[in-house]
């Protein structure tokens, strides 16, 4: 009977860690992502301008915009692909319109491909930083201002940037 007890201690025990190394997948996930680039995330904080421009190399640069279905507008980018040279800034608009008849709040997430390019995209402004609210029937052009780090290999000529426009919600929008 003592040999059940110090068994169903150790089965408890195991049980109470996998529950706690279950919690903490998700945040270590997101320091793996962060310092290795991989799974295509981007910083969500402005970074600063570029200092130097590589005219000796063109990166194509793709935009997708994709969105929620329970999200009532249309999203698109207002063109498909640039090329610009690593440190060159440039300016992108994706086009939004709320297709309902009450004000609602999106919220955008980005993606970069392929995931090790991710670490070189840099985003100076980006619409994605903060909820975007827009009134019933309203229309806006939501600019991303970006450069590619020109430290960004060889290896890479072209990149893909791309959104997924979900719902938020009215009550935490400062109008």
């Amino acid at each position: 009977m003592e040999s059940h007890k110090l068994l169903v201690r150790k089965l408890v025990l195991i049980c109470i860690a996998m529950f706690g190394f279950g919690f903490a997948l998700v945040p270590l996930y997101d320091v793996f992502c962060r310092y290795t680039g991989i799974n295509g995330k981007t910083e969500n904080t402005a970074a600063p301008a570029a200092r130097r421009v590589d005219a000796s190399r063109e990166i194509s640069v793709e935009f997708l915009a994709n969105r929620d279905p329970g999200i009532p507008w249309s999203f698109a980018p207002e063109i498909t692909r640039i090329e610009v040279h690593p440190g060159q800034v440039m300016v992108v608009n994706f086009l939004a319109e709320n297709l309902s008849a009450e004000a609602t709040i999106g919220r955008a997430v980005p993606s970069v491909s392929p995931g090790e390019a991710a670490r070189y995209f840099k985003k100076i402004e980006c619409f994605c930083f903060v909820e975007q609210p827009l009134d019933s029937r309203q229309k806006k052009a939501m600019p991303v201002q970006f450069y590619i780090d020109p430290e960004l290999p060889e290896q890479f000529t072209t990149i893909t940037l791309s959104y997924r426009l979900y719902k938020g919600t009215l009550s935490n929008a400062s109008r």
